[in-house]
């Protein structure tokens, strides 16, 4: 591009300052403006940050002239603001999760794909040091075929955490509970070690929050992967106190690799490396554990990471390239979320098939989030 990289920020609630934080960090890109549908609240965030404009609606935002837009808004809001971006040619970075169900996620990945656009979803997780090495020591051979992984996320989310914003813990706004909208960072890390999802088993339910949420505070699954590999899942939004999240692969030589998060929101570290002749271990935990941390400063601590996928999403528009995390890719924990979810609602197993090869081929889960209440 022989102009500047012209950037608008779709939503102004708390995640938004990560997305103009990291584009105001990188030359030739300007953030051209910023709207919600409280215009006040995109007045004051554009105000507070030197924006020149702030609308109230994606279409207003678009006739600013952009290249591109990130999306943070409301989870069920992703489709429609994806879509109009698409028909009018403007590339898009959407936070995660990159929609609430599985169709809506096949028509944004097709819209994009349509408009001949860019779509990167924000699975910021993936660029910690300790995944990449993961992922690396995987691609390298050194821990063979992942054959069995577990993924373990313990956070506290408190009942002030879900009174602060009405639409949180709801099936229509928030989408789901734990899984959706905070393991489903750690969920993308698994499927992207042990490889595309195809069957889930599952059981979940509301066990400490059940009368201030409608969503699950709790789940666990077995999740089968189209090599064959396994792995178990299990997260909770009401450990206390905040225990983070690790994510082990054992691969078919027998090398054990772990990568563990603490506290939330810290760069996640190998604190065991048991591959041969590299063996080393360590404990993330000091002698007393850190308290239950703020959703604030969670976010606040990922901004560094944030930086680095929206430098990578440009980067991929000015050279042409894929970015990190395409919107196909985001739909397969989507999928394994969704899959869980049914597993829960009908006591049966739930196929997937592979969100890698053209949409025509995915599947659609016989059912929508909003019937697949769990337990109280």
């Amino acid at each position: 591009m022989n102009h500047p990289f012209r950037v608008g920020i779709v939503g102004c609630g708390n995640i938004a300052d990560n997305h103009f934080q990291s584009y105001s960090a990188l030359p030739d890109v300007e953030i051209v403006g910023v709207c919600d549908v409280a215009v006040e609240r995109a007045q004051v965030f554009a105000a507070e940050r030197g924006i020149a404009r702030a609308v109230p609606s994606v279409r207003e935002l678009i006739a600013l002239g952009i290249d591109a837009i990130s999306v943070c808004t409301p989870h069920p809001t992703h489709e429609a603001v994806v879509a109009e971006a698409a028909s009018a040619g403007v590339h898009v970075l959407c936070e995660k999760p990159i929609a609430t169900d599985t169709g809506a996620a096949e028509r944004m990945v097709s819209a994009a794909e349509e408009g001949g656009i860019t779509l990167g979803v924000v699975f910021q997780r993936r660029f910690w040091p300790g995944a990449r090495a993961l992922r690396t020591a995987i691609d390298d051979g050194r821990l063979g075929t992942p054959m069995l992984g577990h993924c373990q996320v313990l956070l506290h989310r408190g009942i002030d955490y879900y009174n602060a914003a009405a639409w949180r813990g709801t099936w229509a706004a928030d989408g789901g509970g734990v899984l959706m909208t905070q393991a489903i960072h750690n969920i993308d890390l698994l499927q992207w070690f042990m490889g595309d999802p195809v069957e889930v088993s599952a059981k979940a339910g509301s066990f400490v929050l059940g009368d201030t949420i409608e969503v699950e505070d709790t789940a666990a699954a077995l999740i089968t992967f189209a090599s064959g590999a396994i792995a178990t899942l299990s997260a909770t939004v009401a450990a206390s106190p905040n225990l983070g999240t690790r994510i082990v692969v054992t691969g078919s030589n027998g090398a054990t690799v772990q990568v563990t998060e603490y506290p939330e929101g810290s760069d996640a570290v190998n604190d065991l490396w048991a591959i041969p002749g590299e063996e080393r271990a360590g404990t993330v935990f000091p002698d007393g554990l850190s308290g239950d941390i703020p959703v604030a400063e969670v976010n606040a601590r990922l901004l560094p990471l944030h930086k680095v996928q929206v430098a990578d999403f440009v980067d991929a528009i000015r050279s042409g390239r894929q970015p990190a995390v395409t919107g196909r890719e985001a739909m397969k924990s989507l999928q394994i979320v969704a899959a869980v979810y049914e597993s829960a609602r009908t006591g049966l197993p739930v196929q997937i098939r592979s969100a890698s090869v053209g949409s025509r081929h995915f599947t659609h889960l016989s059912h929508s989030l909003a019937e697949a209440g769990t337990s109280r």
